[in-house]
């Protein structure tokens, strides 16, 4: 017996290895496309400074110092000036549902205050729940007045532009005043845990079922796919209601983070988020060879969820096509409307719009999960 090393011997199991890299194409693709996925959103993708925030104006009164502040806060590119607003209902419903991230308050008679010396104060309520997108535009705000000072106050109102300044800027730092990080991370990180373990549970098991062969036996007979599907993720959503009771507790006892909204409405998104990361996993699964690949795939499915959806970096701070990719991802909407609710007190009507992009990515994959899976009868 020969026992010593040989070349031969080395490169046939080299080329063998390599024969079966090449026939594996989704570990092959999952190789390339996981450092491609990290360098372009890394790379392009992330920026942890947001500019152009929407933002309203309740404007009581109109003047030259009135329009060199709005111009100000525009020409700064944090700000995006996108309307008015008639009062305060409708500024604070703007902050809770998210169409609006700051809403600027213009006092009655701020020019004529201005001018008597009387020191007006003007009001910048932010949407405070990601510090990280809300801080640079507040911070901003100082180096805004200043210039407006020294352009505006001239000629006879020079004298009014000392120290202290005539106008003074209050922020109000609605549903995280604290700025404390563990407000915005630990509600998002619901919908990383229960996408990750909802889509990798589901793709596993099934595929595990078959290289087993217990799956050929269950196509033998004359289940339909919808009711194969159902089958297959129902029992797992009791998986993801133990997560969430166990999140819910955890958050509260330990960081503190509150939960003052409707709970049908958290009640409902939730459940609408765990079928379509139930559906991602039979997607996947339809994919899948093998649980390695299963669990590649899986992974490959988190790492837009943790970079794309909001979780980590400010959504508003990426660039459009960044966005338009987040959008399709289910953990962007299922992220805001968490937040909305726990933070926010937000109710059915406030989450509306990301009920229906939940549900309708639902039903898109949904489709396709069925479609992969007739062929897969064939």
């Amino acid at each position: 017996m020969n026992i010593g090393f040989s070349l031969a011997r080395l490169f046939a199991v080299l080329s063998k290895e390599f024969i079966q890299m090449r026939r594996d194409k989704v570990t092959f693709v999952m190789m390339i496309g996981v450092p491609i996925m990290q360098l372009l959103i890394f790379g392009y993708a992330i920026n942890s400074d947001p500019r152009h925030l929407p933002t309203l104006v309740e404007m009581a009164d109109e003047g030259p110092t009135t329009r060199a502040i709005l111009m100000g806060m525009e020409t700064s590119t944090y700000f995006d000036l996108q309307g008015i607003v008639t009062g305060p209902e409708e500024g604070e419903r703007a902050l809770r549902d998210g169409t609006a991230s700051f809403v600027v308050v213009i006092p009655n008679d701020f020019e004529r205050d201005v001018i008597r010396g009387l020191k007006p104060e003007i009001l910048l309520a932010a949407d405070a729940s990601d510090p990280s997108a809300a801080g640079g535009a507040v911070a901003a705000m100082s180096g805004i007045v200043e210039t407006v000072l020294s352009q505006t106050l001239s000629g006879p109102l020079q004298q009014t532009a000392g120290t202290p300044p005539p106008f003074g800027v209050v922020v109000h730092k609605l549903y995280n005043p604290e700025s404390k990080t563990s407000l915005n991370i630990v509600p998002g990180l619901l919908g990383v845990i229960l996408s990750l373990t909802m889509v990798m549970i589901t793709a596993v098991a099934i595929v595990r079922e078959t290289e087993k062969g217990t799956m050929e036996t269950l196509i033998a007979t004359p289940v339909r796919p919808i009711e194969v599907m159902l089958g297959k993720i129902l029992p797992y959503v009791l998986v993801g209601y133990v997560q969430t009771a166990v999140f819910l507790v955890v958050s509260r006892v330990l960081f503190g983070v509150p939960f003052i909204g409707s709970p049908i409405a958290f009640f409902v998104g939730f459940n609408l988020y765990i079928v379509v990361n139930l559906a991602l996993g039979f997607l996947i699964s339809t994919v899948a060879k093998s649980q390695m690949q299963a669990m590649q795939v899986s992974f490959f499915t988190l790492l837009p969820t943790i970079l794309l959806s909001g979780f980590m970096f400010p959504f508003a701070a990426m660039p459009a096509w960044a966005q338009a990719i987040g959008s399709a991802i289910p953990a962007t909407h299922f992220l805001r409307l968490v937040r909305k609710v726990m933070l926010k007190g937000a109710g059915m009507a406030d989450i509306a719009n990301d009920l229906t992009y939940i549900t309708l990515i639902m039903l898109v994959i949904v489709a396709i999960a069925l479609r992969r899976y007739r062929q897969t009868l064939d």
